[in-house]
């Protein structure tokens, strides 16, 4: 089948998804992507491939070392072609929150006493906790806080926080809690007219389109490819020319040789090379879609990005209207995505229950989602918000369908 990008083949993209035809998880409706995400099979075969004929040591001269190295670097060069970077600016890692503690403990050098460091109330503590603990070598911390009535990131309250001592700025693209999309694009320019480094952390953005990260111009950006449909590891960019500055995180005979310098231990063989199946679901998705085989990668992956904006955006606005019209509920967030403004990414409390209440109500009709503060528990601070019991959050992505919204507004009406 090939329509020519009209519309997102949700039947297709599920059949490539083994968990929808388990057992354990096939009767469930699965709104928990945002903690992480069903793989594809492309995944899994890589995986299963790799820990049968080359879980050895890679980068010797017989086959099966041969081919496992191989492989370990065409995934690397693989994800930098997804996301318009050079294979030398990306490292792959265990988790966002190891990348970003590792960062922060190479861009420590920069930090004179006294100069400051923005951090955001909005984001996941793995952006917030590695810049605040630069208090420790003289940084004085800065908070930019979200618009308490829209829950908003204003531009305008950026521009009056930085000075001529502001250093670093870390940010979320998207907030894993309020679900808006930040125009990252413009708070980078707006740093870096000051010379200030911008961290960017698209752990909640990633998952609904791929960045381009030569366009936002971050010189860092960070997202965890276990919410990308692929293993428990993440991704860290950095601009080459900062790269080659910081300092050395990993063995001594490594210094200069970067990005390994801050990637102390290197990522997991075999997850690794499971990444290659990310980018061949992507591939095979493009391939069922659309007809034109001569696009560049990054072009074939913008391509994507806007099906799945469109689907994603069909099947979570029922969601966003109803809870904004529930006078008993509060939605936090943009209540309509509108032209990628937000991510399906859908958090609320109600002003009667607690969200452990409700949750379990929505796990009787086999809605996968939990109640917690998911490690944004500034954000629900700022809020109001008890931090214990936390919001119920429903995250989309692209291969729930609009029986998934059916089931869910049904279930709410329980509530």
């Amino acid at each position: 089948m090939n329509i020519e990008n009209n519309e997102l083949d949700v039947n297709f993209v599920r059949s490539q998804f083994p968990a929808f035809k388990d057992e354990l998880c096939k009767d469930w409706v699965f709104l928990e992507n945002a903690g992480g995400s069903y793989v594809p099979d492309t995944v899994v075969d890589r995986l299963t491939k790799f820990m049968i004929s080359t879980k050895v040591q890679p980068y010797a001269e017989y086959p099966m070392s041969k081919i496992a190295g191989e492989n370990m670097d065409m995934a690397t060069n693989l994800f930098a072609k997804m996301i318009n970077a050079k294979s030398n600016e990306i490292l792959i890692g265990g988790s966002t929150s190891i990348n970003l503690y590792v960062l922060s403990n190479a861009l420590k050098h920069i930090i004179n006493p006294g100069d400051e460091v923005i951090v955001t109330n909005q984001d996941h503590e793995a952006n917030i906790s590695p810049w605040r603990r630069l208090k420790d070598y003289g940084a004085n911390i800065v908070e930019w806080k979200f618009n308490s009535d829209d829950h908003e990131l204003k531009i305008s309250d950026l521009d009056k926080l930085i000075n001529s001592k502001t250093k670093i700025l870390a940010v979320t693209h998207c907030s894993n809690i309020v679900g808006s999309v930040n125009n990252l694009k413009e708070i980078s320019d707006l740093a870096h007219k000051n010379n200030i480094i911008v961290i960017g952390d698209g752990v909640s953005y990633a998952p609904h389109g791929f960045p381009n990260v030569k366009e936002l111009d971050v010189d860092f950006y960070t997202f965890s490819l276990y919410k990308t449909y692929g293993p428990h590891l993440a991704l860290l960019y950095g601009k080459e020319e900062i790269l080659k500055k910081l300092p050395n995180q990993n063995h001594e005979f490594l210094k200069g040789q970067y990005p390994y310098t801050i990637n102390p231990g290197g990522p997991n063989h075999e997850e690794l090379v499971s990444l290659i199946g990310i980018y061949e679901y992507f591939e095979n998705l493009y391939n069922h879609h659309f007809e034109n085989k001569n696009l560049s990668t990054l072009e074939k992956i913008d391509k994507i990005n806007n099906l799945i904006s469109l689907h994603e955006t069909t099947i979570a606005n029922p969601i966003l209207k109803y809870l904004n019209e529930r006078k008993d509920l509060n939605l936090i967030g943009k209540n309509k995505i509108q032209n990628k403004d937000r991510a399906p990414t859908i958090s609320f409390y109600s002003n009667k229950k607690t969200s452990k209440e409700i949750s379990n109500t929505l796990l009787q009709f086999k809605i996968a989602t939990r109640n917690d503060n998911f490690y944004a528990w500034r954000c629900l601070e700022h809020l109001g918000i008890d931090t214990n019991d936390g919001v119920v959050r429903l995250s989309m992505t692209h291969y729930n369908n609009y029986n998934d919204t059916v089931n869910v507004l049904s279930a709410l009406e329980k509530i």
